[in-house]
């Protein structure tokens, strides 16, 4: 079977097995190096800097229930993993079909109804397995909504006890000393605020966002336009899915 078909049914099982979406990596974010002499410049008094999505991710509320749905969420990935295989099973004899008519320069009519039946496969495939995993991405919100809860209270503690008056994000920043940064006594915050988290969501429970929706729905009032989630830096979406090579321009 091809990489790129490969790389299609994966991504989904990828993502479970990490269950780290954004958080995850700005979790893995580097720290910036030390400053190898002391900083001359001045300290601005009332001004923070906080990576609230660092914050969360470090925090060992969520750290512990990363960790703790690996097992209780077992039976769903290992029965995602199986079907994975039946389906990259399912494509290759498909694809590797495909790659002989091309070879041996079949009619384009022949090669493109093979070609669509590929991505249908390979298009089902996928959205099944997207249902599978569709607890544990429940569960990832569910974990995140807990904490989130917690986050302007740890907030608002720190920039209490430190005397900020103007907390910033990080890409509002285009460079400061670290001195500034107060990520790290918000994951304390947060620690002592939401020590830890249940990762099973009650029955019938929905992440807030859905909730609101649903809520304005009910009292006919026009529905916001979504606001995407902050993507890690040098992330990309998944290219399209096909097969190795082009298809033939004609005979």
């Amino acid at each position: 079977m091809t990489n790129t078909v490969k790389f299609a049914i994966g991504t989904a099982l990828a993502l479970a097995l990490a269950s780290q979406p954004a958080f995850a990596q700005a979790a893995k974010k580097p720290a910036p190096a030390p400053a190898s002499a002391p900083r001359t410049g001045p300290i601005m008094p009332g001004v923070g800097v906080a990576d609230l999505q660092a914050a969360m991710a470090k925090s060992n509320a969520y750290r512990v229930a990363q960790q703790n749905r690996q097992n209780t969420y077992r039976p769903t990935l290992d029965a995602a993993q199986a079907r994975a295989r039946q389906i990259d099973a399912q494509l290759k004899p498909l694809i590797d079909q495909f790659s002989a008519d091309r070879a041996a320069k079949k009619p384009d009519a022949v090669l493109q109804g093979e070609y669509a039946q590929i991505q249908s496969t390979q298009a089902a495939g996928e959205a099944e397995i997207k249902t599978m995993l569709a607890p544990i991405e429940l569960s990832e919100a569910y974990v995140r909504e807990q904490i989130a809860d917690k986050m302007g209270q740890a907030v608002n503690n720190v920039m209490s006890k430190r005397g900020i008056t103007l907390l910033l994000g990080p890409d509002a920043v285009i460079l400061a000393s670290q001195n500034y940064d107060v990520t790290d006594a918000v994951v304390a915050e947060l620690n002592l605020l939401v020590p830890s988290v249940q990762i099973v969501p009650p029955a019938g429970w929905v992440p807030r966002a859905e909730r609101e929706a649903q809520a304005q729905q009910q009292q006919g009032q026009p529905r916001p336009a979504a606001i995407p989630a902050p993507k890690p830096a040098g992330t990309a979406p998944a290219p399209a899915p096909r097969p190795a090579g082009p298809l033939p321009e004609g005979r």
